[in-house]
């Protein structure tokens, strides 16, 4: 649930601020409103971590191996701040070397073709009297140069002539032909700039010299990063609290922020005992900064490594679903890796890494306690549909796993085409009416669009809960009474208009199924229509629909669509399992039917081995991705959309230390 919240405001004297705020952060219960501070000292503080990142990322592209990597050294906060600083220095200066080296290049290569260029060599001459020009023209204009004019010819290739002009005077001749180019002198001769290129290349060696000679202090600058992190909190806060101007002893100041009602209390006295002023009331309804504090039991806190790791935090005022979305997760998850055998993988694998941290007495992440119920519930979807890295049946029965299609479910089972008198006695009870006339995809089918009605029903029957004291309840039973109709159709359209159909008379008699599921969508949409908007006024809602009415009309097609994204999970497993099946396939054809006896082909065997691996292995990546974008996408973006949540919400974090 989520916790209600308090906001309080502590007023203190302005001199002793520093001082309160340091008891504040350890007493570690107030989620600050949102400051931005302005000081000197915060200024410094975030100057030296951007040094401190910098550097750290610097240091941490050196590699070295794991024998040969320095032993990791003390220094105090004042000597890491001048080592980062020196460090980010000498990085801009190897990038202004690194600039230097690639325009005395490009000009290098710019003369490459006349050799090397004298630019003192030029200016003597000119000093006696000869003045040397340098000029490029396409091979067969050379010869069309006006006779007049002296040149000296220095070397051509299939296309350019290099040439020297001689004492042209200033400007370019009027008599030189308009192909002609002439090249302006580079910016030092080129012995310079070679000898500047190399010079600029021995300071960059050392450089680079000087970080990897200092990538042993990389631990503490990554703590004093940390400590860093927790200073400019503290400075934003410091330098950003409201507090008089008048710069008397007896000056005020204040700062403003949430406590969770459950530790009010605690907060009261600790206020109490430092002598603040506190005063505190209940949020208001226009309050956008009130934090969510969620608080759940042991088994539905499970989920939080992932909306955590998602950043989905509901706002204050919405719903918190986190026992529902575990709840659901754990069998998308099911669904969506599909395979009992990947399951089991998880669970011995988790299980093993539990079982370790607990006899060594480490803290067991929770993430892991999440992780083997994710595979539990893998291995019991693939119990249930005997589906075992990909394996058919009579595979499973060859190699002495027949119990596995025994103790499947026939109608989701990938071991019977239909209920037959194979069936072992377990089931053989009304599963042979249940599945009559559909197919194994078909009831896998009507499973998921079942798990839709289920899953987005819960969502309205909330805001029902909610709505109870006000007309908008009727509202939420009209979306309600949309999901039932709706389901229906969705058999009819998707599934089977012959096995679903309109004119089928069931359930009350002389009204076809169909007509009777089509009048509550009709009847749900029209109390929708009426007090979807309610808010005190039945005109005011119905005047909202109307405005709104491509909007309204559009929901119907939403909600089609709502259910019918839940197919998802049946198409999403079906690819998974068809790519093990795939890999399974590969291999059994080079085992089989390629060759002879596998003990003779060792290498063969080895290649089936690592076929199957890398296969399975894939599979199971691709797997992992499709949870995360189906079985997430279906609870926070389906479920809490017919729940009107907008994961809004601002994650309570206090000051603390």
């Amino acid at each position: 649930m989520i916790q209600k919240m308090k906001k309080v405001s502590i007023v203190l004297l302005n001199k002793e601020k520093e001082t309160a705020l340091k008891s504040l952060r350890k007493i570690g219960l107030v989620h600050l409103e949102n400051l931005e501070g302005s000081s000197e000292k915060l200024t410094a503080f975030k100057e030296y971590t951007n040094n401190a990142l910098l550097s750290e990322s610097l240091l941490s592209e050196e590699k070295f191996s794991k024998k040969n990597y320095p032993a990791q050294q003390n220094l105090s906060d004042e000597e890491v701040v001048k080592l980062c600083s020196e460090i980010v220095s000498k990085n801009d200066r190897k990038k202004q070397l690194l600039e230097e080296i690639n325009s005395d290049t490009t000009e290098l290569d710019r003369f490459s073709k006349w050799g090397l260029v004298s630019i003192e060599d030029l200016e003597y001459l000119k000093s006696k009297g000869i003045q040397l020009k340098m000029f490029e023209v396409p091979l067969e204009k050379y010869n069309l140069i006006d006779e007049s004019l002296d040149t000296i010819l220095l070397n051509n290739d299939k296309k350019i002539v290099r040439f020297l002009l001689i004492n042209s005077g200033e400007g370019r001749p009027e008599k030189l032909i308009p192909d002609a180019f002439e090249i302006s002198l580079p910016r030092l001769s080129s012995n310079l700039l070679i000898e500047e290129i190399k010079k600029d290349r021995d300071e960059i060696s050392e450089i680079e010299k000087y970080i990897r000679n200092n990538v042993k202090y990389i631990s503490v600058i990554s703590a004093y990063k940390k400590k860093l992190e927790s200073d400019i909190e503290f400075e934003n806060v410091n330098s950003g609290m409201g507090h008089e101007s008048q710069n008397q002893s007896n000056d005020l100041a204040w700062i403003s922020g949430y406590v969770p009602e459950d530790n009010l209390e605690e907060f009261k006295n600790a206020c109490k005992e430092n002598q603040w002023a506190l005063a505190y009331n209940d949020p208001e309804d226009d309050d956008t900064e009130v934090p969510t504090k969620l608080k759940n039991n042991k088994l539905v806190s499970l989920i939080y490594p992932l909306t955590d790791f998602l950043g989905t935090v509901p706002g204050y005022k919405e719903f918190d679903i986190s026992g529902w979305f575990l709840f659901f997760f754990t069998i998308f998850f099911g669904m969506i890796f599909g395979d009992g055998g990947y399951g089991l993988l998880i669970v011995l694998l988790l299980g093993f890494i539990i079982l370790k941290n607990k006899i060594s007495k480490k803290p067991v992440p929770s993430i892991l306690y999440l992780g083997l119920l994710l595979g539990l519930a893998t291995v019991g979807w693939g119990i249930i549909t005997c589906t075992w890295f990909g394996m058919s049946p009579e595979l499973l029965r060859k190699i002495g796993l027949g119990f596995l299609p025994q103790i499947s479910v026939p109608i989701f089972s990938n071991a019977y085409s239909e209920v037959s008198p194979g069936v072992p006695k377990l089931w053989r009870l009304p599963w042979n009416e249940v599945g009559k006339g559909l197919t194994t995809s078909q009831i896998l089918q009507i499973f998921c669009f079942a798990l839709a009605l289920l899953q987005l029903c819960i969502a309205h029957i909330k805001c029902c809960i909610k709505d109870r004291h006000s007309l908008k309840i009727f509202g939420d039973i009209g979306s309600l009474m949309q999901l039932c109709g709706m389901f229906y159709v969705v058999l009819m359209m998707v599934i089977s208009t012959e096995l679903f159909p309109m004119d089928a008379f069931y359930v009350i008699e002389n009204i076809p199924i169909g007509l009777f599921c089509i009048g509550i969508l009709a009847f749900g949409f029209i109390l929708s229509f009426i007090f979807s908007n309610y808010d005190g006024s039945i005109k005011e809602s119905i005047i909202a629909s109307c405005k709104n009415i491509i909007s309204v009309i559009l929901g119907i097609v939403n909600v089609f669509s709502d259910i019918l994204s839940y197919v998802r999970l049946w198409a999403v497993g079906l690819a998974g399992s068809a790519i093990s099946s795939t890999v399974n396939n590969m291999a059994g054809q080079i085992f089989g039917a390629t060759f002879g006896p596998i003990f003779i082909h060792a290498l063969f065997f080895v290649l089936v081995i690592v076929l199957l691996l890398f296969g399975h292995g894939l599979n199971m990546i691709l797997n992992v991705l499709s949870v995360l974008v189906h079985g997430v996408r279906l609870n926070t973006l389906e479920f809490s959309s017919h729940m009107g949540m907008e994961w809004s919400g601002i994650k309570y974090e206090p000051f603390k230390e």
